[in-house]
This record gives structure tokens, C-alpha cells and sequence, in this order.
């Protein structure tokens, strides 16, 4: 029985190939017709069948073309039209991967047949041996023509403008190429159909790393001459991942990164999720130069509402502290999104702004410059009193934990009244604090959503399970496996107080769960799970497609 290539790791000698070849009356598929079909089927190199017919085209064919092709009107006349040799030539074809010499044309010509009576378009893989010799033999051959390609490899059937004989010609090409391919490396199917890209590429020596990795998850290191670590990355299919760096990635630093790089580690996991916690914590722990997210938490800073004072302001913290019975958000990754945020609440509550510690009595004779402007308020020079100043530091504590709404409505009212004067500018501030202040609500979600959770073990459809801890991944294990004793798990015991490190994890995993909810059992859960259901509003701008770019731009 024929397999299905929704695997495309499927090995070549193990993938059905039909090399089809159409004669016609001309070169558009919409104003000419079939002339003649051949095909060959082959698997493992064996030859499965052939399929040759010619077909009646319902019009004269023009004398270039008999000419050219030797089919004269008198061939044709009596042979069945193409809607009677349809069926059967899809029965042959079948979910085989289909070749041909600028295959385009004459899969052109069969969707445009299979449209004008009524059958699904085709949907197999398709492979172009014009592609693959321009990328593995163009320095060898004046052209890459079939005929040329066929002296070339000195096959034994002589291309000659007839159907059957010029698929024949084009699978001994093809089998030639697939012997070019395998000192690349590429022994599967999706490894074929990526090359016509990845071979092109100026590292494309290195694509040999790809041979040696497996279609598994886990976590692959590009390290330098030297052994030092350029760059981590996680992968679902770590054969696929990494073979993508040579096949069209156009993202900033690969050139430079696959340039430097002079060998390629990788680490098998037990699923997606243990993936992406140990591309974590091995940025943390290698911080290679090309990685940018995670390399340092230690940068990282929380927004601190003082509660501990009299009169309560915010600021930017490097350290939180388990004891001093302050509200935090964070941590977060720069002073400068910090204080976005702390911009945002301050726009929405009047909170003080002065950096003096506020004591029992007025320390101020007159309110500070802030509350002169009417955007603060001055407890120190006692212009408000205690108890109406604790009401906004309750608004601003409800703000940062369970009513992030309390910032947002007067920020959203701000945003559009400011658009609706012109103030475009101020408008656009506006509309960015308020997004880094959802960014940061969501972020404390998540962590406090985990934390409070304790220890849950969960079960992935399709990806074993895992055993979470205040957030931090314990132990994980494969698909079909038990799970490993508790004391055996895979990372150290969990602090007290989340730390900035663990904290990049916590957020890694619950945005792993989040989107991967449908995917999850929740097999046990030692505290209290919830999730927030409502979503906070978007304030980012949208991105415009590249397409509508280019259409904008024309």
C-alpha cells in the first residue's frame, strides 16, 4: 500500500516517484491542448510501471509542432480525448511524488484540464529536475536542457520530443541527481524538496551538519572555530529547524551567524515544552553572542509600588524582596519598558513623584513641581490628606494586580482625544505606555497563575507529559514513557523567591501552555489553577503585510 507523505521525513528510497512528460499543441494551458501523456513509477530505484497514451486534442496541431514532435493529426484522430484518459492516468498517478523537466508546464496543463472538467486540483509533491541539476551540475554542463542532461549523465534512453521516452530520459536524470544529493546529506523527502533553495545558498557545505540530526525536538548549538557558542535554538524537528538557516531565512544575522559557524551540537528532548526551558536556561548559561532574548536576566528590573512608606510612589527596582510588603510588577526587561509602565500608571493616577521618604509630618512647605502641574498629587507638603491619598494608592495596587482597567480606560480616552486634535505624536506615546503596562500585567499573570499552582503534572496529546513546580520544569518525559519518581527530577530544587532566571522559565512555560491548551490533560494540580480568561486590549500598531507594503509602495 502506497504511503502518505503527510511525514515528509520519509525516506527517498522509501518515496513513490512518477516521472510524467506532456506533449501538446503549444505552450498555454488555457488556448492548447494534450497532445500525448507518458509516465514512469518508480520506488526504490525499481521501475513499478508505465503509462503512455496519445490523446485526441479536439484541434489541428499546428506543422512547428508535428515537426518538432513527430504526432501527426492522423495519430490522434482515432486516440480518446482527455476526458476519458483522466481517470485512469489519476489512478496511476495516484499520491506519488511527481517529476519533470520544468515540471511547471506540464502540471499547468494538467490543473487547467483537471479545472475545465470538474476534478480537485492535484496536491502531491512535486519535484523539478531543472531545478535540482541547476543547483548540483550547473558548472558542469553548458545548459541544463534535458537532452543536455541526458548526454551528460549518459543515459540510456535518447530525449526525443515523445512522451514516454522523454519521462524515461528524465527519471534516469533523476536518479543520477538523487546519487549528486546523498553527499549532501539529503536521504528524505522534504530534504529534496527544500533543495532547490538550500543548495543555492553560499553555506551550503555545511548543509552536511543536517544528515546527523534527528526529527525529534529538542535544543541545537552553532559554535565557532573555536568551540564557543554563537547561537541556541529550540526546534519541534530539529532536522527541519535547522536545515531552514539554509533555505530562504532572510532574517538580519544568519549570514553572518552560518559564516562563523564551524560545527553544530543539539540536545534530543522529551517534547516541545522541555525544548523550549532548555534553550533557556542554556542561554543563560552559554550566553551565545547571536542570541538576544533571555541572554541576560540579570538586566532585568520590576516596577515597585512603595507600600511600605506613608505615602506610597512608584519605582524602578532591581531587587525584589520577599519581606518588605511592597506590590510588584515584573521583572521586566529594561529600565526603559519599566518606566513606560510607570508612566502609564501615573497618567491614569496621581500618584507623588518626589524621591524624598515621606515622614510623619509635611516635609515640603509648597507642593513639588509635579503636583503644581496638576498631575500629582503632594502629600509631603500635606496639600492631600492621608486617607484621600490612600485611595489612589488602593486604585493604583487594584491597577497592578486584578483591575488593570483602572490605567487603561483613562489611557484609551487620552489616546483618542489626543488623534482627534491632531496630536498624533502624543497620541502615539500614550498608545505605548499603555501597551507596555498590558505587556506587563500579562506577564505578572502568568507568573503568579503558575506560582500559585504549586505542582501540577500535565499530559500532552502526542508529547509524553511533565511534572511543573511553581512554574519551573521538573521532569518531563517522551511520549508512551511513565513517569520518572519525583525525586528524580531533571532540574534543581525551586527557590523560595522567584528569582530573575527562573522567572524567564516560569514565563516560557506558561506560554507554552497558553498556547497549548486544547493539547493538555491536567492529570494532578497540588494548589490553586486558573488562567485569566478575558484577554486585556491591544494597543500595538498594526504590521502591515509584506504584500501590502509592496502594493502600497507600487
Amino acid at each position: 500500500m502506497q504511503r502518505t507523505f503527510d511525514d515528509l521525513g520519509t525516506p527517498l528510497v522509501d518515496v513513490t516517484f512518477v516521472v510524467l512528460d506532456l506533449e501538446t499543441t503549444g505552450g498555454s494551458p488555457t488556448t492548447n491542448a494534450i497532445t500525448e501523456i507518458g509516465a514512469v513509477k518508480f520506488r526504490g530505484g525499481e521501475c513499478l510501471g508505465t503509462f503512455q497514451t496519445l490523446v485526441n486534442p479536439s484541434a489541428p496541431i499546428p506543422p512547428e509542432i508535428v515537426y518538432l514532435t513527430g504526432i501527426t493529426q492522423a495519430m490522434v484522430t482515432p486516440a480518446p480525448k482527455i476526458e476519458a484518459v483522466l481517470p485512469a492516468f489519476l489512478e496511476f498517478l495516484a499520491d506519488a511524488v511527481i517529476v519533470g523537466h520544468n515540471v511547471r508546464f506540464d502540471m499547468g496543463f494538467l490543473q487547467a484540464n483537471l479545472a475545465r472538467l470538474g476534478y480537485r486540483r492535484l496536491t502531491n509533491k512535486v519535484v523539478d529536475t531543472c531545478g535540482l541539476a541547476r543547483r548540483l551540475v550547473r558548472d558542469e554542463v553548458p545548459n541544463c536542457t534535458l537532452s543536455t542532461l541526458a548526454r551528460y549523465f549518459r543515459t540510456s534512453t535518447d530525449p526525443c520530443h515523445r512522451a514516454l521516452d522523454d519521462a524515461k530520459a528524465t527519471a534516469e536524470v533523476l536518479h543520477a541527481l538523487l546519487e549528486r544529493v546523498g553527499t549532501l546529506g539529503i536521504i528524505a523527502l522534504d530534504d529534496l524538496l527544500a533543495l532547490p533553495t538550500t543548495a543555492a545558498h553560499p553555506q551550503a557545505a555545511k548543509l552536511r551538519w543536517v544528515a546527523s540530526l534527528p526529527r525529534a525536538a529538542g535544543v541545537y548549538v552553532f559554535r565557532d572555530i573555536s568551540g564557543r557558542p554563537l547561537y541556541v535554538g529550540k526546534a519541534v524537528d530539529l532536522r527541519r529547524r535547522v536545515r531552514s538557516y539554509f533555505a530562504g531565512d532572510d532574517r538580519r544575522k544568519i549570514g553572518s551567524l552560518l559564516r562563523e559557524a564551524q560545527s553544530l551540537d543539539h540536545v534530543v528532548c522529551a517534547n516541545e515544552l522541555h525544548a523550549e526551558v532548555l534553550e533557556v536556561r542554556m542561554i543563560q548559561e552559554l550566553r551565545p553572542r547571536f542570541n538576544r532574548k533571555d541572554k541576560n536576566p540579570a538586566s532585568s528590573v520590576y516596577v515597585k509600588l512603595t507600600t511600605n512608606e506613608r505615602f506610597p510612589r512608584l519605582a524602578i527596582a532591581r531587587v525584589r524582596r520577599s519581606n518588605d510588603g511592597c506590590v510588584y510588577l515584573g521583572p521586566l526587561p529594561s529600565n526603559r519598558i519599566a518606566r513606560s509602565v510607570i508612566e502609564a500608571i501615573e497618567s491614569a493616577l496621581p500618584l507623588r513623584r518626589c524621591t524624598a521618604r515621606a515622614g510623619a509630618a509635611p516635609t515640603r512647605e509648597a507642593p513639588c513641581a509635579p503636583a503644581q502641574l496638576r498631575v500629582a498629587s503632594c502629600p509631603c507638603s500635606g496639600a492631600i490628606g492621608e486617607a484621600a491619598y490612600g485611595e489612589i494608592v488602593d486604585q493604583a495596587v487594584a491597577a497592578m494586580t486584578t483591575t488593570p482597567s483602572i490605567v487603561l480606560e483613562p489611557l484609551h480616552r487620552r489616546m483618542h482625544a489626543l488623534a482627534a486634535a491632531g496630536r498624533f505624536e502624543e497620541a502615539a506615546s500614550a498608545r505605548d505606555r499603555a501597551s507596555a503596562f498590558v505587556r506587563a500585567v500579562e506577564r505578572q499573570r502568568r507568573l503568579d497563575a503558575l506560582q500559585r499552582a504549586d505542582r501540577i503534572e500535565i499530559e500532552i496529546d502526542g508529547g509524553g507529559g511533565a511534572l511543573i513546580e511553581r512554574g519551573r520544569l521538573v521532569s518531563t518525559w517522551p511520549c508512551g514513557s511513565p513517569p520518572p519518581p519525583a525525586e528524580l527530577g531533571l532540574w534543581p530544587p525551586q527557590e523560595a523567591l522567584l528569582s530573575k532566571e527562573a522567572a524567564a522559565e516560569v514565563l516560557t512555560v506558561a506560554s507554552w501552555v497558553e498556547r497549548n491548551m486544547a493539547r493538555i490533560r491536567l492529570v494532578s494540580c497540588d494548589g490553586d489553577l486558573s488562567w485569566p480568561v478575558a484577554r486585556l486590549p491591544r494597543f500595538e500598531p498594526r504590521r502591515a503585510s509584506r504584500s501590502h507594503v509592496s502594493r502600497a509602495a507600487a
